[in-house]
């Protein structure tokens, strides 16, 4: 493990974000599923991303990488039996339960860090009806038995969206139609609605009811090349560093996008910052900022940099619905209140979110990553109006979405030095 020091800056110049992790996960499964050679432009290498493409090549799936592209020939024979490792990543392990079933793949599915702690609670209750069978003491280490049939699949809307696009994933294969029915309000429908749009660039059709999606059995994937847009989740940083007191031009990015953490670009103009786009750059720099109100239940993984913001904004910040961010890589409601208190801010939880009165600057200490990516990248963010020097443990778990992220930050004028 290494630890960065920081000391006060800014950020400034152009920079592009790298490619959207949570699109290139789909975009990987649905090419491997479409049983042809596919083409997938401007991949990133992330630890998270590899343990999605260790997943496809333990069932048989080629894959070559040049460069961002990668080649994959799906055509050959599905395996019957696969020891699959997901890493740190929910998202390649809640995706893949349902395929795997679905496929008729016998698998056992192992994690490291918090992932073999993270709920599967959801899959437990809505699979094994309809004729899977896994095997769990609670978590990790999870063996999948059995085939999947055609149904009705009820589920709550307000758990992760990782359960839903693991199922809209797996159920076009299934030998008849099926139907996701919501008990509760959707959160994260961007997170859907991505999933919807790269289904869509694969051939498959969903259709959308009042209360969930049918989805028609029996379609097959279609292969071909798809190009991966940039993440706004990562882009949220650089709007941060922007806000802060930085000049900044972030290329790739689409304004069209279906990913829901496009509405970094708005918060942070509530906040105060100066947003705009010009072309196909979007454009931010730093203004006087303000405390807002945050409902967080649709945009979950800003929350961290959000709140990293919020403690250099004037006034209150109350940020609500994210209860949810207690169980992903770390706890990172109880993460961030402990980093940005300990760098000085006054931050309090409470059962679903933070309350952050902010401050002019920040102080020099000792803040705790927690194995967690977003919460190092944030109170780094953070830091740039923090005392000298800062001190955030564990950045090395940038590796796990953004391993190029200490790189940018110092070619921008970020005085960063990982040890």
């Amino acid at each position: 493990m290494n630890r960065a020091i920081l000391s006060p800056s800014r950020l400034c110049g152009s920079v592009t974000v790298p490619p959207s992790k949570s699109a290139a996960h789909r975009a990987i499964l649905c090419a491997a599923l479409a049983r042809g050679k596919s083409r997938l432009s401007n991949v990133s290498d992330s630890e998270d991303i590899r343990a999605t493409l260790g997943a496809i090549e333990a069932l048989g799936v080629q894959v070559c990488r040049e460069g961002e592209t990668l080649f994959l020939d799906s055509s050959g024979k599905w395996e019957d039996e696969a020891e699959i490792d997901c890493g740190e990543s929910g998202s390649t392990l809640r995706f893949l339960i349902p395929i795997l079933a679905g496929l008729g793949v016998d698998a056992r599915l192992t994690g490291r860090g918090r992932l073999p702690y993270r709920p599967l609670g959801t899959y437990l209750e809505c699979l094994p009806p309809h004729g899977a069978i896994l095997k769990t003491k609670g978590g990790l280490p999870l063996t999948i038995d059995g085939g999947l049939n055609p149904g009705v699949y009820s589920l709550p809307g307000n758990i992760s969206s990782q359960f839903i696009t693991g199922l809209l994933l797996a159920l076009p294969l299934l030998p008849g139609d099926s139907r996701i029915e919501l008990t509760t309000p959707l959160e994260s429908a961007g997170y859907i609605d991505l999933t919807l749009a790269v289904l869509q660039s694969f051939g498959v059709t969903i259709q959308p009811t009042d209360s969930g999606w049918n989805i028609p059995g029996w379609q097959r994937y279609q292969p071909g090349e798809y190009t991966v847009e940039g993440d706004w989740s990562q882009a949220a940083f650089f709007l941060a560093a922007g806000a802060l007191g930085g000049e900044l031009s972030i290329h790739g990015l689409r304004r069209d996008s279906a990913q829901g953490d496009r509405e970094a670009a708005s918060l942070f103009r509530q906040f105060g910052a100066q947003i705009r786009w010009q072309g196909d750059v979007l454009l931010v720099s730093g203004s006087s900022l303000c405390g807002i109100e945050i409902d967080a239940a649709q945009i979950p993984d800003l929350v961290p940099v959000l709140a990293a913001t919020a403690a250099l904004a004037k006034g209150r910040t109350v940020i609500t619905g994210a209860s949810r961010l207690r169980l992903k890589e770390s706890d990172r409601l109880n993460a961030m209140t402990e980093g940005l208190t300990a760098l000085g801010a006054k931050v309090t939880q409470s059962s679903d979110g933070l309350i952050i009165d902010g401050a002019e600057r920040l102080s020099a200490g000792v803040a705790q990553g927690c194995r967690d990516h977003r919460v190092v990248m944030a109170l780094s963010i953070a830091a740039l109006r923090g005392g000298e020097p800062t001190e955030i443990t564990d950045a090395d778990s940038i590796s796990k979405s953004y391993p190029n992220f200490f790189a940018e930050y110092n070619r921008l004028g970020g005085k960063a030095n990982v040890i």
